[in-house]
């Protein structure tokens, strides 16, 4: 099986989405699809020997849709051909169906701009001469256009058969296709009260005699015709014109994006497309260039700016040693770096990625929508059949009927309901991108909004996150602070734990051969093990000794973590030969981040595996409320499941490597990524840098996203539940109320519009 994500042209409200993915399910070779009408995608599972990408496309291209096939991706570093075939390599990473799509949107765009060109003036002289009429018939002495009579009438027929064959041609189409196929979307809707409305007015012009035998009214309705697909075709172009702006966000991720790259050869410096870099050049950056790839300097200083990618408006200092980022910019300086991510690799890649999938996944509240829609068109049909028969066989008012038809029709679109929530999450998940927060799934960003639980881990989320050796101690003569270093140092260097990162940094400052180390092991949450020399030793937790059955001084380990600090033991299978003080400085952001999450009711625990002295020192400096110190990582699960048990959403903070059962059990897993794809890949939201105060804007950023989506939804069911009883006729009886078919295509068109403006509101909101 093979799962990929394809753009769709020809979508026109949520109703086609529902239609491609019945469609696409029913397929042969299908194991599931998810149409999304906000981002005009398709997410198929799909048999390659059963059918191909070519095969599903043309299975909807009879109902008015195509796959855009040639930008289909897999994955940010491969492209999917029409054939099926993957290539590989960073010069396909920028095809994430936004660049073809957002072409064909603004091809699409410029057709209807031709269109309203013509249609717009006419509607607008239409419309005046409609109200004018209204006026005139209550004042007798004003003339109306009525009086031209059949002039007046046979102009509108002329300009009422080029507007609804020519600019109305989609929803005669989507009219046509629900007869053959029935598939009913918005343009059937709108396509059959339009051409309703038509046919009975040109019977009236064109066979007046046959009318006047059936005793059927005069009246005409031509410039509900040209009025009603003018509007709605006006609404369509400003739909398309806002829907395009909600993706800026993952568009300027993806133009950070170097074209090419200056590498380093012993023969000179030679420039070569981005998509030519390997891991291991060596590459020159000079001021006011952005960075081609993911690498390390190793030789000079600059300054670079980060913001695109973390969220930070300062520019970060970064010489030998240091990481950086490729797409990030160079401000000043020049220096020399060795590539070690490439193509699709890098992590802006895996920041597109996630941005994309994120962008076009749903979020629970966004089922009632998708219930509603799939069944929102044949109800509208079946309400519109039943008004206009009510009417004529009760009422006996023909005239009343045919507006109802076709007002109802007309403004009972799901297109506001289909976009009510994937604009929002497009608008949210974007701004969340653009301020170094990476939200993975739209049901993430509404589960945020409730947690009341929020489980830290201290190292490298409360904390700096580098520690330093702050002191060493031997535990006798025999053994010298240099040797003891140098066994803790070869050892640890082989570690990933941001403590062993402390002790090899140790012995490379003080210019300590390490030595070689075979059978290394990992003990998880303890420490590490390795043979040095033909001899065995161990690097960690008193926990460790214990376990190893070894003496040591318990209150001297007291003193150092009293004061806040971690001691890691150094030992061989006999005895603790020494310590190693590590101290880890708290963020000075940390204790403001927990205040004012207990101003939103946040409880904050802390989850290390740090021993209880020193995490409780930590955590009084902080006002964390509870701590759960010398945590293994199955115990901080178990934790999270106890706290789960009691009703409360947890969400978990940790560095999305060592916490990863953590991270999986709670219901948020919050990574504070250090910039590696793992952390990205591991929770459900990963904060670029660490930095903890974005636990407070993601919360934010939830909050407005879920309001926002509420806020739409009432207006998109609002516009129908009032719009719908209206144009019927409901209340005419009592009050003389009804909805003309005019401001019913005016009304549906600003829902949609309003809708999508509503969400780019996001864009403003300060997290």
């Amino acid at each position: 099986m093979k799962k990929v994500k394809i753009p769709i042209a020809g979508m026109h409200c949520a109703s086609c989405a529902n239609v491609i993915q019945r469609t696409l399910k029913k397929t042969i070779g299908v194991a599931g699809a998810e149409v999304n009408y906000g981002t005009e995608t398709a997410e198929v599972e799909y048999d390659p020997k059963q059918a191909s990408l070519q095969d599903l496309s043309e299975k909807i291209e009879p109902l008015g849709y195509k796959f855009l096939l040639e930008q289909e991706p897999s994955h940010p570093s491969s492209h999917v051909m029409p054939d099926g075939s993957v290539m590989s390599g960073m010069d396909h990473s920028q095809h994430l169906g936004l660049n073809q799509s957002k072409e064909e949107k603004l091809k699409e765009l410029n057709s209807y701009k031709h269109k309203l060109y013509f249609a717009l003036p006419v509607a607008g002289l239409v419309f005046l001469a409609m109200l004018w009429d209204v006026v005139a018939a209550g004042f007798s002495g004003l003339p109306g256009f009525f009086l031209m009579g059949e002039v007046y009438s046979k102009i509108l027929l002329v300009l009422a058969t080029i507007i609804l064959f020519w600019i109305g041609r989609p929803f005669l189409k989507g009219l046509w296709n629900f007869v053959r196929f029935g598939a009913a979307n918005m343009d059937t809707l709108v396509g059959l009260g339009t051409l309703s409305a038509y046919a009975y007015s040109a019977a009236v012009v064109l066979f007046p005699n046959l009318v006047k035998t059936l005793n059927l009214p005069g009246e005409t309705y031509f410039d509900v015709t040209i009025v009603v697909v003018s509007f709605i075709t006006l609404g369509k172009y400003l739909e398309i014109r806002s829907k395009i702006k909600t993706g800026q966000a993952l568009e300027k991720l993806m133009n950070l994006q170097a074209k090419t790259a200056i590498i380093k050869l012993p023969e000179g410096e030679k420039e070569i497309s981005v998509e030519q870099v390997k891991i291991g050049d060596l590459i020159i950056v000079k001021p006011g260039a952005k960075l081609p790839v993911d690498g390390v300097i190793i030789e000079g200083k600059s300054s670079i700016d980060e913001a695109m990618v973390t969220g930070e408006a300062m520019p970060a200092t970064k010489q030998a040693g240091d990481e950086v980022i490729g797409g990030t910019l160079n401000k000043q300086g020049s220096f020399i770096f060795r590539a070690t991510k490439v193509g699709g690799e890098t992590l802006l890649a895996h920041i597109i990625k996630m941005v994309g999938e994120a962008q076009g996944s749903k979020a629970p509240i966004q089922k009632l929508a998708d219930k509603i829609s799939a069944i929102f068109v044949p109800v509208v049909l079946g309400i519109a059949l039943l008004s206009l028969l009510l009417w004529l066989l009760v009422g006996q008012n023909v005239s009343l009927g045919i507006l109802s038809f076709v007002s109802i029709l007309v403004i009972a679109c799901p297109c506001a309901l289909g976009l009510a929530t994937p604009t929002a999450i497009i608008v949210g998940v974007g701004k969340g991108a653009q301020n170094g927060i990476l939200v993975k799934n739209a049901e993430a960003m509404e589960k945020l909004r409730s947690i009341n639980v929020l489980v830290v881990d201290k190292t490298g989320t409360l904390t700096e996150g580098k520690p330093t050796v702050a002191d060493i101690k031997v535990s006798s003569s025999k053994h010298q602070v240099a040797s003891l270093l140098q066994i803790a140092g070869s050892l640890e260097n082989k570690s990933e734990h941001p403590l062993a990162d402390a002790v090899a940094n140790k012995a490379k400052e003080e210019n300590i051969k390490l030595s070689p180390v075979t059978d290394f092991e990992n003990l998880e949450g303890r420490g590490v093990k390795g043979i040095i020399s033909g001899k065995k030793y161990f690097v960690g937790s008193p926990k460790l000794a214990e376990d190893l059955k070894l003496n040591f001084d318990n209150n001297q380990l007291s003193e150092f973590t009293g004061q806040g600090k971690t001691p890691v033991l150094v030992m061989d299978e006999h005895a603790v030969l020494g310590i190693i003080i590590i101290a880890d400085k708290i963020k000075e952001v940390a204790k403001e981040t927990v205040r004012q999450l207990h101003k939103l009711n946040i409880k904050v625990i802390m989850l290390t595996g740090d021993n209880k002295q020193t995490a409780e020192y930590a955590a009084r400096q902080i006002g964390i409320d509870e701590v759960l110190a010398g945590a293994l990582p199955q115990d901080k699960a178990i934790k999270i499941k106890q706290l789960q048990a009691q009703g409360l959403v947890v969400a978990m903070a940790g560095d999305g490597i060592n916490d990863a059962p953590a991270l999986a059990q709670s219901n948020i897993g919050i990574a504070m990524a250090t910039g590696t794809d793992i952390a990205i890949e591991s929770a459900d939201i990963t904060l670029l840098k660490g930095d903890i105060t974005k636990i407070l804007g993601a919360i934010r950023l939830s909050q407005k996203t879920l309001s926002t989506i509420k806020q739409n939804l009432f207006w998109a069911f609002a516009y129908n539940v009032v719009g719908i009883p209206l144009s019927a006729g409901l209340f005419y009886p009592l009050f003389g109320w009804h909805l003309n078919p005019m401001f019913a295509g005016l009304a549906m068109a600003l829902s949609s519009v309003s809708v999508v403006v509503n969400s780019l509101r996001l864009k403003r909101v300060k997290i």
